[in-house]
Formats: C-alpha cells, sequence, structure tokens
C-alpha cells in the first residue's frame, strides 16, 4: 500500500552516468577540480557559493558574450543583486546555435492540420525574414512586440525575431477576451502587434478578429500590425492597416540574421500574473537570466539536450510557452499543438508524443483525469520508448 513518501522511480546507474547532471560534474572535476560524488552535494555547493555555481556554469555553457563581464555577483543581496554585469549577449543567439540544418526543429499539430515539422535552417530563416521586417518597421531595441497568436510555429518565430533585435516580446493567447489582453498589453505599450484571424477548438471554428481590432483599436502606441490569415488562409485583417504575414516577411533573398547585443538584465519578456487581486502584474525578466535559468531547468534538471522533443500542452499566454521555446536552447525541440486535447480523439497528445519520439511530457492533473474518465490507457496503445 502506498504512502506520503514513498520513493516511487530512482534512475538506474546507467540512465545517472548518462544524464546533463553528471556530465557536469565531471565538467567541474576536469575544469575547476571541483570533486562532488553526488547530487545532494553539488546541490549545496551551488546555494553556498553561488557566485561560483554560475560563474561556472557560464563556463560550461560555454555563453556567447560580446564583451567580458566585470565579475559574476556585484553583491549577494536581494533585491538589488547585479549579475554578469558588461557581458554584451542575445538570447535568441542562443537559442539557435545549436541547430542542425535540416533536421527538425520544431514540430506543430492542430486540429485541422496533420502532424509536420520546421527544420533549423527553416527556422533561422524566418527569424531573419521577420527580424529584418520589424527594423524596416521601426522597432528599436527595448520596444515592445506584442502577440494574440495561438500555439503554432509563427508564435515562436515572431519571438525569437524580437528578442533578436533587442525589443521586448509579450504575448495573450487567443481564447483571451480582448479587456483581458487589454488590461496586460495597454500597461506596456507596445509598438507593434502580430495577430491571427481566429483558431479551432474542440471542433468548433472561433473567428477573433473582432476581438482583435478592438485590442488594436485600444493600444493607440501601435505602428504596426501584422496579420496571419491562421483559421481562413483567404481571410483579411482585422484592420484596414494590417499587413499579411507573408507580406510582412517577404519572399525575396534572406536578409542576414544578426542579434543585437544587449546587458545581460536587458528585458526580455513581459509575463504576468493572473489578475486574480487586481490588474495583472507585468513581470520582466532579462536575457541572460531566462538564458541561464532555463538551461539548467531543462538541461540539468529535466536532462533534454541535442536530438530530443519537450511537448508541454499549453497556450501561448502561459508561461510554459515561454518554457517550452527555452528548449531550444540546449539543442532539443519543442512539439507544438493547437487545440483541445481530445479533439479530434480523445487520445491525440499520447498520439503526438509516440510520433515526435517526445522525450518530456507535460500536461494538467485536469488532463490526466479526463483521460482516466476516458478510461485511456495510452502504454497500450502506443509506443513511448523514447519518453523519459
Amino acid at each position: 500500500m502506498l504512502k506520503e513518501g514513498d520513493l516511487l522511480w530512482q534512475p538506474g546507474k546507467e540512465r545517472i552516468e548518462q544524464s546533463e547532471m553528471t556530465r557536469f560534474m565531471r565538467w567541474l572535476s576536469a575544469e575547476r577540480g571541483l570533486v562532488f560524488n553526488d547530487y545532494e552535494s553539488l546541490r549545496k555547493w551551488s546555494v553556498e557559493d553561488i557566485a561560483a555555481f554560475w560563474g561556472a556554469y557560464w563556463d560550461y555553457l560555454q555563453i556567447k558574450s560580446s564583451a567580458p563581464y566585470r565579475q559574476v555577483l556585484k553583491e549577494n543581496k536581494m533585491p538589488g543583486a547585479k549579475w554578469f554585469e558588461g557581458s554584451k549577449l542575445n538570447f535568441a543567439e542562443h537559442a539557435i546555435r545549436q541547430g542542425r540544418g535540416s533536421e527538425a526543429a520544431i514540430y506543430f499539430a492542430s486540429e485541422v492540420e496533420p502532424l509536420s515539422s520546421l527544420s533549423w535552417d527553416e527556422l533561422s530563416e524566418q527569424i531573419a525574414r521577420v527580424a529584418h521586417a520589424l527594423r524596416g518597421a521601426g522597432i528599436q531595441p527595448g520596444d515592445r512586440v506584442v502577440a494574440f497568436m495561438p500555439n503554432i510555429p509563427e508564435t515562436m518565430i515572431a519571438c525569437l525575431a524580437t528578442v533578436s533585435i533587442g525589443a521586448v516580446w509579450s504575448s495573450c493567447a487567443t481564447d483571451f477576451g480582448a479587456t483581458t489582453v487589454l488590461d496586460r498589453f495597454q500597461q506596456i505599450e507596445p509598438k507593434a502587434i502580430f495577430v491571427v484571424d481566429g483558431y479551432q477548438y474542440g471542433g468548433k471554428a472561433f473567428d477573433r478578429r473582432g476581438e482583435a481590432k478592438t485590442i488594436i483599436e485600444g493600444l493607440p502606441t501601435l505602428a504596426t500590425v501584422i496579420h496571419l490569415p491562421y483559421l481562413d488562409k483567404s481571410a483579411n485583417g482585422p484592420v484596414e492597416q494590417a499587413v499579411s504575414w507573408a507580406d510582412f516577411a517577404g519572399t525575396g533573398e534572406v536578409p542576414p540574421l544578426t542579434f543585437e547585443q544587449v546587458d545581460f538584465d536587458h528585458p526580455l519578456w513581459v509575463v504576468y500574473s493572473s489578475g486574480t487581486t487586481g490588474l495583472p502584474k507585468a513581470i520582466v525578466h532579462g536575457h541572460g537570466g531566462v538564458l541561464l535559468e532555463l538551461h539548467k531547468m531543462l538541461g540539468l534538471h529535466s536532462n533534454l539536450r541535442p536530438d530530443t522533443r519537450m511537448f508541454f500542452y499549453g497556450s501561448s499566454g502561459w508561461i510554459m510557452w515561454n518554457i517550452l521555446m527555452g528548449s531550444l536552447l540546449v539543442g532539443a525541440s519543442p512539439v507544438l499543438y493547437d487545440g483541445h486535447p481530445s479533439a479530434p480523439d480523445v487520445d491525440v497528445l499520447w498520439r503526438i508524443v509516440s510520433e515526435t519520439n517526445t522525450t518530456l511530457f507535460g500536461a494538467s492533473p485536469t488532463y490526466l483525469a479526463m483521460m482516466q474518465k476516458e478510461g485511456v490507457v495510452p502504454k497500450e496503445q502506443y509506443d513511448f520508448s523514447a519518453l523519459e
């Protein structure tokens, strides 16, 4: 009989030996002369000498910085800690530097579209095109660019293009109402917005051009509106000044992909609290902090590495979407699904896990309870040999 506190699983010796955590510990031994015999001793060092830990991790990751940092941590205090002052880097540059040419960088499926993929080369090309267009539209480092877009590759492309030029990203999912979106976006005064015409959920089409129009009209700082006809490929934009994604990105010669070098704490994106106690609180994350933390979280703790895949069901309005995109940092491929988690089939997510050889899968307790109610036993139908 299981009881609280029982150990349900622990990795075998082979898995431990091949883990990213063990690889890092071996590097510390070889390069720093620091020997840790187990995870707990490593963890204790990382919190007792945090500057030494993060400085070592920076070197281990071979962080690309166009200027050296003066010191890892100026003052060990919160609030007020200053990390890696003097360094100049870019999150997007690190997100695609593990690229492997024609291999899949992003996998995608929806209720109406079969599973497909976007290669690393295609991802880099599209980021370059959108970044070039944003610069051409007058978007400067520090300007805010927002999106009212679903969980699709174009949203990640728009995000990485935005941060590649030093602009600041923020997004809301297309199932948010116009007021909910404006409660967030009005706080940060964006200069550009990406929108879609609608989306499908649970077999039903939702035209969101009306909401998009209200959002655009409620943001007087907007100078550029980019419209992706997603639900209906022939749909017009929500406002007259909207330019289509295809026209904005262009189809001519691919412009060079360059990365604005910004301070370690330069704003990367803005996420929000739930808004249950007043207006949602805008939370700013920086390029360098997110870069290092996501590497640690997804590499060391989640054991993601090149040629693995991360699938976390969610929307572009949830912080897990940002984390999912962060799997690119370690050379892994994010798996995206746009739609209801049990449409068109009740076990659609498990099928995608199997078809993509997903390594790490995440979903909510509500989803698991729904599977249990429907009597779904995934391992009886699908191959999960890659799932860790």
